[in-house]
């Protein structure tokens, strides 16, 4: 399994002070809504302390826990992609502290840096390679737990 990535520590001092420069601390109380599936990508944070759970909603009035974040990890990606709408649902599971940052600031500095803008998009590919690997090791432990059961 691929090694769990964090997005401030992956990037280069100097890049990472670049990046920094961005950063605007916010908090989410526990229980807060910070962002709902389809809603406008415009911005990402990086925990700096407390949970978040994303989730996907399956029915109406049922939301699954699909990942749970915390400190060091990225919250959000969808702002680096078309259609710029956010894949899951995201809720402060304790009390938040984050790094935010605006998307489109961002993406500007990455115009203005490309070294920094390759930096940006590999660390977040490889961190979403390792979410996707933990999420497919996941599906395999409940699809064996699930086999064994129906024999």
């Amino acid at each position: 399994m691929t090694k769990a990535i964090k997005l401030l520590t992956a990037l280069p001092q100097q890049q990472r002070e670049r990046l920094m420069e961005l950063a605007h601390e916010v908090s989410f109380p526990e229980d807060t809504r910070i962002f709902e599936a389809g809603g406008t990508a415009d911005r990402f944070w990086v925990i700096r302390s407390g949970a978040v759970h994303l989730d996907q909603q399956v029915t109406p009035s049922r939301r699954v826990t699909v990942a749970s974040l915390g400190a060091g990890d990225l919250l959000g990606w969808s702002w680096l992609f078309p259609p710029y709408q956010w894949d899951f649902g995201a809720e402060a599971f304790s009390q938040v502290r984050a790094y935010e940052f605006d998307a489109a600031a961002v993406l500007a500095l990455c115009v203005e840096d490309p070294l920094l803008g390759l930096s940006l998009v590999r660390t977040v590919a490889e961190i979403l390679a390792h979410r996707l690997e933990t999420t497919r090791s996941k599906l395999m432990e409940q699809y064996a737990l699930h086999r064994r059961g129906a024999m």
